[in-house]
């Protein structure tokens, strides 16, 4: 585990919608976040948020969450369930890494992600191409 804590930041809070197109139209057009990558094959867009490099995810398949980012999904999960937490979830392959639902002693859930695939790589409309493996 990191010496300075195994949660690094919010990766991103995923936010519920009806559709991407709907969806954006609201956070997007109306609200002026920059759209920073769309992949609608898992129906998902990711949205800047300007002071910081969390991003707003809108979702159609997903309920409002926060989402941790940790280095390594699995190492985490060793480290939370030997201190009294729960898998609820995965962990699961991801197009940018791993995820798992865990639940900590006192019953809250935590989604946590990896970004060990690596980031997406979009063409300048946010359309998803592939995934930009991390460098060493």
């Amino acid at each position: 585990m990191p010496s300075d804590g195994l949660l690094r930041r919010v990766d991103a809070v995923q936010v519920p919608v009806p559709s991407l197109a709907e969806g954006l139209a609201f956070y997007s057009e109306a609200l002026g976040h920059r759209l920073l990558w769309r992949n609608d094959a898992i129906g998902q867009a990711g949205l800047a948020l300007p002071d910081g490099d969390s991003e707003l995810v809108l979702t159609t398949t997903r309920p409002y969450e926060p989402n941790w980012l940790v280095d390594d999904v699995p190492t985490a999960l060793t480290h939370i369930t030997t201190h009294g937490g729960t898998v609820l979830t995965g962990p699961l392959d991801i197009p940018v890494g791993r995820a798992a639902v865990v639940q900590d002693p006192f019953g809250n859930t935590l989604t946590l992600v990896d970004l060990s695939k690596g980031l997406y790589t979009t063409t300048p409309d946010g359309t998803v191409t592939h995934v930009q493996p991390p460098t060493p």
